[in-house]
């Protein structure tokens, strides 16, 4: 608590939408295409169905969010840019199912705000740690994450922090190459071991620390406390994309 005035992130004022739309199709039209879809869910039971949590997920696809939705079994949030809110139609797809608009124009630490806004609610959040979609047109595919994720899981040390790995993504809709979704293709969502911030911090592979430690932290000047933790979000970040790609993704 010494440090939380340098971690801690407060949420945006903004409200979560209701997702009437997003109940419906998990509730009627997810039971009749799954016996059609050849997606395999592993590991499903390391996802917590309530409380905050941070569902991290390398990214290839504009399937990628769908699929997460149908593996986290719960309402799953995601930021998605200004302009997808720009007509009536797609904001109400995007409002109906949960989706929390942010301004590009206002920049990273407005992302994260409203981020914050979905753990302080005990939601899960959807987050891809790359940042954007990759690009690479040869595995592997995973580009280094960013530090957004720590950052978040720091400012809420009791959120879950789950690596999800998507395996098949691109086969199933390559980014300008296919208009619609192949669903016939087969994907595999590979869900790892949950970890808590506090957690990591204290564990001998993680970050290390102590309480006598972060107090020591604590009393060096501001500076020192900001590149140590921006180290200690850089190995946590680092750690994270290890484990996806342990876990399958390419």
């Amino acid at each position: 608590m010494l440090l939380k005035e340098h971690w801690f992130i407060a949420p945006a004022s903004q409200h979560i939408p209701s997702t009437p739309i997003y109940s419906a199709l998990r509730l009627f039209l997810s039971p009749l295409l799954r016996p059609f879809l050849r997606w395999k869910i592993h590991g499903v039971h390391n996802i917590p169905r309530s409380g905050p949590t941070i569902l991290a997920t390398n990214h290839l696809s504009h399937i990628d969010p769908i699929a997460v939705i149908a593996a986290a079994r719960r309402t799953t949030h995601y930021l998605a840019k200004d302009g997808h809110f720009s007509n009536p139609v797609t904001r109400l797809v995007m409002t109906s199912t949960g989706q929390i608009e942010t301004m590009r124009e206002q920049g990273g630490n407005d992302a994260l705000s409203s981020a914050a806004t979905v753990l302080v609610s005990g939601r899960a959040l959807g987050i891809f740690p790359e940042g954007t979609r990759s690009k690479r047109t040869e595995a592997p595919f995973l580009l280094p994450g960013k530090t957004g994720v720590a950052r978040l899981a720091a400012a809420y040390p009791e959120a879950s922090v789950i690596p999800l790995a998507l395996i098949g993504a691109r086969e199933i809709m390559a980014p300008k190459t296919h208009k619609w979704p192949r669903l016939w293709r087969r994907l595999s969502i590979v869900s790892g071991k949950q970890v808590n911030w506090l957690e990591w911090l204290g564990h001998e592979m993680g970050g290390g620390y102590t309480a006598e430690k972060l107090e020591e932290l604590s009393q060096q000047e501001e500076h020192e406390v900001r590149a140590e933790l921006a180290r200690l979000y850089r190995k946590f970040t680092d750690q994270l994309m290890r484990s996806l790609s342990a876990l399958g993704a390419p």
